[in-house]
């Protein structure tokens, strides 16, 4: 700028960097990331602190997520009737800690009873990576055995009784609270 003369802020969605902008660069550069790719990895380890990056899907793989988690999960295994016939046992996590990353036209859901809980699985090989539970609604219930090796560091599990599930539920101390970022 002109002696004298205030320098213009930049433009929108543009950022300055201060004395960062280097290793920002650099950041870039050595992994090969766009400006968005590598804003994304920031805000992604900012945002989910202590939390993990778990990848997974069915079997076939027409059907592909990601979820943010603690490396040690808390796996409910329920005696409900779907969940004994299926063997479904699941982790919850909030709907903003989960993406589909593909399959969403692959996907079919089954429900039943109460209608709430939205069982979905795979149109081609009928894997239920994860599903929408009936306790928590605005979460996804993730099946620990559709993730990609790597990740998970130990599972502990609680069994929780499905066959008196409004009981269940009640005097569960956090189960509710599970799908809350």
């Amino acid at each position: 700028t002109a002696a004298g003369a205030e320098a213009e802020p930049p433009g929108p969605g543009a950022i300055d960097l201060g004395a960062q902008s280097g290793r920002w660069a650099a950041f870039q550069e050595r992994h090969r990331l766009s400006c968005e790719e590598a804003a994304r990895l920031l805000l992604d380890a900012y945002e989910y602190r202590g939390l993990v990056k778990h990848t997974g899907g069915c079997h076939c793989g027409a059907i592909r997520f990601e979820v943010w988690a603690s490396a040690d999960l808390h796996v409910f295994n329920c005696n409900c009737s779907i969940c004994t016939k299926k063997q479904n046992r699941h982790f919850i996590v909030p709907a903003s800690r989960f993406k589909l990353l593909k399959g969403a036209d692959n996907l079919t859901t089954y429900t039943f009873n109460t209608h709430r809980a939205q069982h979905t699985f795979c149109k081609t090989c009928g894997v239920q990576s994860f599903y929408t539970p009936r306790s928590n609604p605005d979460g996804y219930g993730i099946a620990p055995h559709c993730l990609d090796d790597g990740t998970v560091q130990t599972i502990i599990t609680e069994d929780i009784n499905g066959k008196e599930w409004e009981k269940a539920v009640k005097e569960h101390k956090t189960i509710r609270d599970m799908s809350k970022p």
